[in-house]
């Protein structure tokens, strides 16, 4: 079965090739656009990791980041954090919350992919990407 990620991203020049990249390299993508879509999804199912834009509508990432781990540990439910601004105070900010990891848009594809795999907890051997 392969892993489902659930991506939070409201901007669709980002979640459309992003979506596409993950599926291309064998991850099940499930996405929603806003914070509170994400809080809602997480009620219904527990993916085996999110990627989580910090910058997006009606709940912000890192409010998201508290309620995951609120309710799930960084090994029952690995996060990753996308910001664009990349300043070192949301990386903090995001370490403190919880965040699994942190990675600054634009992000290489075939370092993202490393990223989510390490994370899954799988090898990180050269794929598609």
């Amino acid at each position: 079965m392969q892993p489902v990620i659930l991506v939070v991203e409201d901007e669709a020049n980002i979640l459309d090739p992003l979506a596409y990249l993950l599926e291309r390299n064998g991850l099940t993508v499930e996405s929603v656009v806003d914070g509170a879509a994400a809080c809602q999804r997480l009620e219904e199912t527990t993916p085996n990791l999110i990627l989580l834009d910090v910058m997006i509508p009606n709940i912000d990432g890192f409010e998201v980041l508290r309620t995951v781990r609120a309710k799930y540990s960084s090994s029952e439910l690995p996060v990753v954090m996308l910001s664009a601004k990349g300043q070192e105070a949301d990386r903090l900010k995001a370490e403190a919350l919880g965040a699994n990891d942190f990675i600054t848009k634009p992000f290489s594809n075939d370092d993202l992919i490393r990223r989510v795999r390490r994370q899954l907890g799988e090898p990180e051997t050269a794929g598609p990407a």
